[in-house]
């Protein structure tokens, strides 16, 4: 049992966001501020970090590939409220903690293979 004050500073579950797993391509929608405007930007790729499971500065890593082949690592605070939502697309099966392989893999090398219903 914690002291209620600890309790008090640890982050309510965001409501915008499910359980992600190490694998998962998600999609993030973000508050983005330019100048006095503010405007949602997508975010497709694949999760390949995730630090500090449910603490208050708890951060995961999503990669994707633009144009030209050009490997774009985006990372965001799972508390924040820059974040909207997270929308899950599909669910990898992996056997590492830390996908940080993936940035030398390109094409079909660097597919996950997809978690079945079954399994």
């Amino acid at each position: 049992m914690q002291h209620p004050l600890l309790e008090s500073l640890e982050p309510k579950a965001h409501p915008g966001i499910p359980a992600l797993r190490i694998g998962d391509t998600v999609r993030v929608h973000a508050r983005i501020v330019e100048g006095s405007r503010e405007r949602v930007q997508v975010f497709q790729g694949t999760i390949i970090r995730i630090r500090g499971k449910q603490a208050a500065g708890s951060s995961f890593t999503v990669r994707r590939i633009a144009s030209h082949g050009i490997g774009v690592e985006r990372t965001y605070l799972q508390h924040s409220p820059r974040v909207d939502k997270v929308e899950v697309l599909r669910s990898n099966k992996v056997r590492r903690a830390k996908l940080y392989y993936l940035r030398d893999l390109r094409g079909k090398a660097a597919r996950l293979k997809e978690v079945g219903i079954n399994q």
